[in-house]
């Protein structure tokens, strides 16, 4: 039952997705196609921070790589599926590589690392003008014809190829989480000792959780880059790795559907304030404030703790997790 109301549900999802745009201006089309590929971003986030454990404030750094290498490609003729293709590549290679510190250091002095790679990314963007064009950027990025239609002309349909690959993310984030794979993950998230002494390859997947959260930020970057039509550093500091860590914690990190809605609050949430004019940044932080003191489990994780206490008061039974929380998380 609980099955068949979870299809119901995504299913529901999906068409408000695709209504919702209809009748939304250029802007609005806009926002909602950031807040899908900064989905795609903070769920490769949440798969390395929720899942495995692994803390890291390089998903920017990673969006910068896919943004770069995509952008590089397609104003050099290269068609955007196989630019997507060769940045999600490279961007898996690099946080292959990134993942060996991680082997070695845990927790803070892990965001360390990260926190470096994020410097060292910013400054060949911001210095390697020969390749990125430096302070000035790149512009001009095209956007794909897709079956005949040009995108560049119609805001929509750029969306709703961004939304498709969400969707197509999603998915395969969703029977990764629920192989033997994931199972691994999470046992290295809640006790790496442990893991290894039943036969967990600890290493492995370590590198494996970086890997495929970097190849999930590049691809989100290549996105990216043909959705905004021109890129330059300052779209890749930490700041932005902040906001993609936020995206995670305060929808619920660990929570299959946190990262999506973590993006709503930090992408959409300060657009809906603007009609406070001046205090719109003041009740947005305010609001995460509260949040994060009184919930640090995230927006979701508040959810199910409602829900499980329902589920307790209604059949004085232990609660099954809901709402996609794996065991232990």
């Amino acid at each position: 039952m609980s099955a068949l109301w979870g299809r119901a549900g995504a299913v529901a999802g999906i068409a408000l997705l695709i209504a919702v745009p209809q009748g939304l201006k250029p802007y609005g089309i806009l926002l909602l196609s950031q807040w899908a590929v900064f989905s795609i971003a903070a769920v490769g986030l949440n798969l390395t921070l929720g899942y495995a454990g692994q803390v890291s404030l390089a998903q920017a750094a990673f969006l910068g790589v896919g943004a770069y290498a995509s952008a590089l490609m397609t104003t050099h003729g290269w068609p955007l599926w196989s630019a997507m293709m060769a940045a999600s590549a490279l961007g898996f290679a690099i946080g292959w590589l990134l993942g060996y510190p991680a082997l070695r250091v845990q927790h803070h002095y892990l965001a360390f690392v990260t926190l470096a790679f994020t410097t060292l990314a910013f400054l060949v963007f911001r210095n390697e003008a020969w390749l990125t064009g430096g302070v000035y950027g790149i512009n001009r990025i095209p956007r794909p014809t897709l079956f005949g239609w040009p995108t560049a002309r119609d805001p929509l349909l750029f969306y709703y190829f961004c939304l498709a690959m969400l969707l197509l993310v999603l998915a395969g984030m969703w029977r990764l989480t629920r192989s033997p794979w994931g199972r691994a993950f999470m046992a290295l998230r809640e006790n790496p000792v442990r893991a290894s002494s039943l036969g967990v390859d600890t290493r492995a997947y370590t590198l494996l959780a970086f890997a495929i959260g970097a190849g999930l930020g590049a691809l989100a970057g290549s996105l990216y880059a043909s959705l905004v039509q021109y890129i330059d550093p300052s779209s890749f500091t930490l700041a932005e790795s902040l906001k993609f860590l936020l995206m995670v914690v305060v929808g619920g990190s660990g929570y299959f559907l946190g990262p999506l809605v973590g993006a709503v609050i930090s992408v959409l949430l300060p657009e809906w304030l603007r009609f406070t004019e001046g205090w719109y940044l003041i009740l947005y932080a305010l609001l995460v404030m509260v949040l994060m003191a009184y919930c640090p489990s995230g927006i979701l994780g508040l959810v199910d703790r409602i829900a499980r206490r329902a589920q307790r008061l209604a059949q004085s039974a232990p609660a099954t997790p809901l709402l996609g929380k794996e065991p232990g998380g």
